[in-house]
């Protein structure tokens, strides 16, 4: 018998996919093609990919979240290994299958890169001093995915992947805590992408004020008491905070009917969490 709907959706954090379309959107918005059927297919690439991720990682990470986490689909038995490998499998093929039929070989080119950094992240680089590099890479390609591999949009891929670096390296301490200086160092990188993402426009201004002001209050709640249960909030708020940065980005091209798009889901999100926790 099939693992329960539920057990699968906690599995894949399925709602914290709704960051993950922005990536591709800002790459093609920053390429000069904010938004057509082959966005809306790359979108669908990304997701799946980052699904994949998700599921990965639980499987990865199946014997110390036994001891941590318990209550996750797999030590909780509500899930078997077996069925999250095949899961994390057949998204990550999915997602390349969309990739070329929807980009072509640009598109595969990003694509192939994009699966096999976060298949080495789960397995290989996660505890080691690469793994926040490397899942900043994974982010950054995924922008870069949305514009066929477009040289203009590296600005926006590298500032989603700075965003991401530092939500990483905050996020390996949202077990045991931390010490105040992590969290700070955090809110200091938040500050310094709000700066690097520039202010072109009211719109522009706005969503990226709206990421400053959630993400940046959430670690800096962090900051006066760096607690476990502080921590994961403050990495969920950098979660969810991807989506205004990405529609900031996108507000920034000019696009912005696609902004005001990828930024509705923001408020849908944060709901969502909780219910099911993007962690």
């Amino acid at each position: 018998m099939g693992a329960p709907v539920k057990a699968l959706v906690e599995l894949v954090r399925a709602p914290a996919a709704l960051t993950v379309p922005g990536d591709a959107v800002a790459g093609a918005a920053a390429a000069g093609w904010p938004f057509g059927r082959r966005t809306l297919a790359l979108t669908g690439a990304s997701v799946c990919i980052y699904w994949a991720g998700m599921a990965l990682n639980d499987y990865a990470d199946r014997h110390l979240d036994a001891m941590e986490r318990p209550e996750r689909p797999i030590p909780s038995g509500r899930v078997s290994p077996g069925a999250a490998l095949g899961v994390a499998t057949g998204l990550t093929a999915g997602g390349l299958g969309i990739a070329a039929a929807a980009g072509g070989k640009r598109a595969l080119r990003v694509a192939l890169p994009l699966a096999a950094t976060v298949w080495a992240y789960d397995f290989v680089l996660k505890e080691t001093a690469l793994g926040p590099a490397a899942m900043a890479a994974a982010r950054a390609l995924d922008v870069l995915l949305g514009a066929g591999g477009a040289k203009p949009a590296l600005p926006a891929a590298l500032t989603v992947g700075a965003h991401t670096y530092a939500v990483t390296t905050l996020s390996r301490s949202e077990v045991h805590g931390a010490k105040p200086a992590l969290p700070a160092a955090t809110l200091a990188a938040t500050a310094g992408v709000r700066v690097a993402a520039g202010r072109v426009g009211p719109l522009a201004s706005a969503l990226l004020g709206t990421y400053a002001l959630t993400t940046g209050r959430a670690q800096y709640d962090a900051v006066r008491d760096p607690a476990a249960p502080k921590i994961r909030r403050a990495v969920g708020a950098g979660i969810h905070g991807m989506i205004p940065l990405q529609a900031g980005l996108i507000a920034r091209t000019g696009a912005w009917r696609s902004a005001l798009a990828v930024a509705a889901a923001f408020p849908i999100a944060r709901a969502l969490s909780r219910k099911v926790s993007p962690t």
